[in-house]
């Protein structure tokens, strides 16, 4: 910087003097530095310079018309890289590589695991969930990330569908509905049902002709109870294992 100052300096004092003479000998003094550059091109190809020069220099073609610029013993493309390093180094805002950030572990590993645990899900699906959770991600990344890691689309990735858990669940569930009975009296009975997936047997459990939400677990906690006896009397009685 102290270099840069005092070479600023000296360029200075060299313009005040210089406008102190002549046109005349201004024209001459620029024709002997042409002719001493031109001796110089062709001793050195290739100069020494120092940083305070390449500044100074980079500042100066900023003033200069670039039709001026080849009376420089630097190229064009010089010029322009030694500006752009003087910029850079003033740049005190934080620089990010050009593209689209990198996606964290942790962002990945949550994606994975909506896959896995919820074969059913779609990328759009999880995008959507993701979302939701305050994790913005398109759904083409989430299809780049499910393909590194090896898994497939919805449907066929690994884990239970739907057909192969109710038929595993079976056993231990039971499913109900109404159907409805018309009276002579034309007064209609819904009939609740319940029935045993494994076995499909049928419990009619009741009929009313308003049925609420109290009725229906009452029913059920009725069907639950004679489940309990019926096991329980076939513990108590070998005969019926």
């Amino acid at each position: 910087m102290l270099a840069l100052i005092y070479l600023a300096l000296r360029r200075m004092l060299a313009l005040i003097l210089l406008r102190c003479r002549s046109q005349e000998f201004k024209e001459l003094e620029i024709v002997v530095l042409r002719h001493e550059l031109e001796i110089l091109r062709r001793q050195t190809r290739r100069p020494e310079l120092r940083p305070a020069d390449r500044a100074f220099l980079a500042g100066a073609s900023r003033l200069l018309p670039r039709k001026r610029w080849r009376s420089l013993f630097v190229g064009p493309d010089t010029l322009l890289r030694w500006h752009r390093q003087l910029v850079a180094r003033r740049w005190t805002y934080a620089q990010r590589k050009p593209g689209r950030p990198r996606i964290g572990g942790e962002i990945r590993e949550l994606v994975l695991r909506l896959a896995r645990e919820n074969p059913r899900w779609g990328c759009q699906r999880i995008a959507g969930e993701l979302g939701g959770l305050g994790v913005p991600l398109s759904a083409t990344t989430v299809r780049k990330l499910l393909r590194e890691a090896g898994l497939g689309p919805a449907g066929k990735r690994a884990g239970l569908t739907w057909r192969v858990f109710i038929r595993q669940q079976a056993a231990s569930m039971i499913a109900c509905d109404f159907f409805t009975v018309d009276t002579v009296r034309s007064t209609r009975l819904y009939v609740l049902f319940f029935i045993e997936l494994a076995s499909r047997r049928v419990h009619v459990a009741g009929s009313s002709q308003n049925p609420s939400g109290a009725w229906v677990a009452q029913q059920a906690r009725n069907l639950a109870w004679s489940f309990e006896r019926a096991c329980l009397a076939s513990v108590s009685d070998p005969r019926s294992r």
